[in-house]
């Protein structure tokens, strides 16, 4: 396996597939050559001057170079038949998503988006159980750091968010309104967004960049049940209503039908997100199975967080 760009997420990458068994790190590629060369001799592994020359080494590819590259170096490894792990959001583009889906379909490659949110080990507690949320309440608020100020927030951010909700709901999205501020970049820097599905399901998402603490929760209500998911702690809670009958406090009063509320709290595993994701594609690649996060599941995040900053823009323009 190579990496492509080590940058801060493709260094975390390079950390854990060093040490992982079952997979050898043939190399990285970065166009940095300064950097490239300092971390490849920290890990022991070989800097490739050319993207090229690592494809020819190597299975697959997880790709961490900057969203406006992600198209161009996904599709190079296409054409070389590698199997891909991208960083999110999948593409800069709804067309270039597209396009993505289509070219590992048709080469019959894995292609993995790195919505990591997915391997916490707060929303991996409550997937085997029934979660039928009819409202969701999210907030992702991180102080402020130049580093992804390129996009709005909703691709930087909120789009974590996004890919959880679309699991969860596991229906199509029917209306989007949101609002955006650019405070201290040209991008949005703070936006909220509802999302109503088709089944009656209403999400109202929260993404800040500009916040003084961070914060990365998400609450969900359904019938009888109040699910909180922290994502910074890993942890869940859960509150559920227990059928049953209490008698009535005066006689000849309808007896209530719920006789308390039960409580569960899971807490974090200690498992690391990243090495579950990586190690989720690897499994992908070898047993020829799909990914937990698919290019198609990277492509219906991006359509969505796509109509969040198009219905700011419409909002925008109506209100010159």
């Amino acid at each position: 396996m190579g990496v492509i760009g080590a940058g801060v997420h493709g260094l975390h990458h390079v950390r854990l597939l060093s040490a992982m068994d079952g997979v050898v790190l043939t190399g990285i590629h970065d166009t940095d050559g300064e950097v490239r060369n300092r971390i490849a001799q920290d890990f022991s592994t070989t800097g490739f001057e050319t993207l090229e020359a690592l494809l020819d080494d190597v299975d697959c590819v997880s790709v961490a170079v900057p969203t406006s590259s992600h198209y161009r170096v996904v599709m190079e490894c296409f054409a070389a038949g590698k199997h891909v792990l991208v960083e999110k959001p999948i593409a800069a583009t709804v067309d270039e998503a597209r396009t993505i889906v289509g070219e590992a379909d048709k080469r019959g490659l894995v292609c993995a988006v790195g919505h990591i949110e997915r391997f916490n080990s707060a929303y991996r507690s409550i997937m085997s159980g029934d979660t039928s949320p009819v409202f969701i309440e999210s907030h992702r608020l991180s102080v402020y750091n130049p580093r992804g100020t390129d996009v709005a927030v909703v691709l930087d951010l909120m789009i974590h968010d996004i890919d959880i909700v679309l699991d969860m709901v596991r229906r199509p999205v029917t209306s989007v309104s949101a609002v955006g501020v650019p405070v201290v970049s040209d991008e949005v820097d703070i936006a909220n967004a509802r999302l109503e599905f088709e089944s009656g399901c209403v999400a109202n998402l929260t993404a800040s960049r500009i916040s003084t603490r961070k914060m990365r929760k998400i609450r969900t209500f359904q019938r009888n049940a109040y699910l909180s998911m922290d994502f910074l702690t890993g942890e869940t809670e859960v509150f559920r209503l227990e059928p049953g009958i209490r008698p009535a406090a005066v006689p000849g009063a309808t007896p209530q039908l719920m006789n308390g509320i039960s409580y569960a709290k899971y807490p974090n595993d200690g498992s690391n997100a990243l090495a579950l994701e990586l190690e989720d594609f690897i499994e992908a690649v070898k047993s020829g199975s799909k990914p937990t996060v698919t290019a198609s599941d990277g492509m219906k995040a991006l359509e969505v967080a796509s109509r969040v900053l198009d219905g700011m823009e419409v909002s925008s323009r109506s209100m010159v």
